[in-house]
C-alpha cells in the first residue's frame, strides 16, 4: 500500500492547566496511535504541542511518557516527523532529534506529492508586531537561553509555567482571525508573488480558517483547547481535509 498521507497538527499545549488537561493528553495520544503507517508519509507538528517545553542539557520535562512513546512509534515505522518550534514550546535543542524527528524552521517550503506547501507555527511572520518580534528574538537567543539554564529545573518550570498560566490562553480570551488583515496573510500575499505554493498551514492563532491566496490556499489549524483537530492531505487523491479525531 502506498503511503499518500500527510498529517498536520498544532496548538495541543499539552499541560496547559485549562479544561481536562489529561482527557487532552490521552485524546492527542488516540490522535496519534490512530495513523496508519502503512498509508502515511509524514506527520508536520506545526508548533505549540507542548505548552512550555524547556530541555537542559541532562533535564527534560517529565510526563508525556505516552505521547513521545506514540511519536517514538511512528518513526520506527518509518514515518517521518517534523516539527517546528512554537513560541511555547521554544526550547527543544537534541532530545526531539534522538528520538529521530526532524527540525523544520518556519517558513518552511516543501513538496508533497505534485503539490507545494509552505509551513510554520505562524507567529511573527508578516509585517508589524515589532515588540512581539523583539520578545521572539530574545527567546532564541543562544545567550539569553544559556542564562536561562543557569536557573535550577524546579525554579526555571515553575516560572515557565507561571508564566504560561497568565497568558490569552490560560485567562480563555479567543482572538478572531481578521482575514485579509492579519500580517500572517500579508507574509502569505508577498511569499506568493515570490515564490508560489499551493498551500500556507500554519497554526498559532487558535482560529481554524480556510482563504484563498491569489491561486493558493491559507489554511489555520484551530487548538486541540477548544476541540481537536487536524488536517490531513492525501497525494494520491490531491485533497487535503480537516479532520476531527474520532474517539
Amino acid at each position: 500500500m502506498d503511503r499518500t498521507l500527510s498529517y498536520f497538527v498544532s496548538d495541543v499545549h499539552l499541560g496547559l492547566q485549562v479544561g481536562d488537561p489529561a482527557q487532552r493528553e490521552a485524546r492527542f495520544t488516540a490522535f496519534l496511535r490512530s495513523i496508519d503507517p502503512s498509508r502515511t508519509a509524514a506527520l508536520y507538528l506545526l508548533g505549540d504541542i507542548w505548552d512550555f517545553w524547556y530541555e537542559y542539557r541532562d533535564v527534560v520535562p517529565k510526563g508525556y511518557v505516552q505521547v513521545l512513546a506514540a511519536l517514538q512509534d511512528l518513526v520506527k515505522a518509518g514515518v517521518e516527523v517534523f516539527f517546528f518550534q512554537g513560541n511555547h514550546d521554544i526550547w527543544t535543542y537534541s532530545y526531539f532529534e534522538e528520538m529521530g524527528l526532524k527540525r523544520l524552521v518556519q517558513p518552511c517550503r516543501v513538496n508533497i506529492g505534485n503539490k507545494s506547501f509552505c509551513l510554520g507555527h505562524g507567529d511573527g511572520l508578516g509585517p508589524g508586531m515589532w515588540g512581539y518580534k523583539l520578545m521572539r528574538w530574545a527567546f532564541h537567543n543562544r545567550f539569553l537561553q544559556g542564562a536561562f539554564s543557569a536557573l535550577h529545573p524546579w525554579f526555571a518550570f515553575r516560572l515557565g509555567t507561571g508564566w504560561s498560566r497568565s497568558s490569552r490562553l490560560a485567562k480563555n480570551i479567543s482572538y478572531p482571525f481578521k482575514g485579509e488583515e492579519e500580517p500572517l496573510y500579508k507574509f502569505c500575499k508577498e511569499f506568493q508573488a515570490r515564490t508560489p505554493v499551493n498551500y500556507f498551514i500554519f497554526g498559532h492563532y487558535h482560529s481554524k480558517a480556510d482563504l484563498a491566496v491569489g491561486s493558493a490556499r491559507l489554511l489555520l489549524l484551530g487548538d486541540w483547547i477548544t476541540a481537536p483537530n487536524f488536517l490531513v492531505y492525501d497525494a494520491g487523491e490531491g485533497i487535503i481535509l480537516s479532520k476531527t479525531p474520532e474517539f
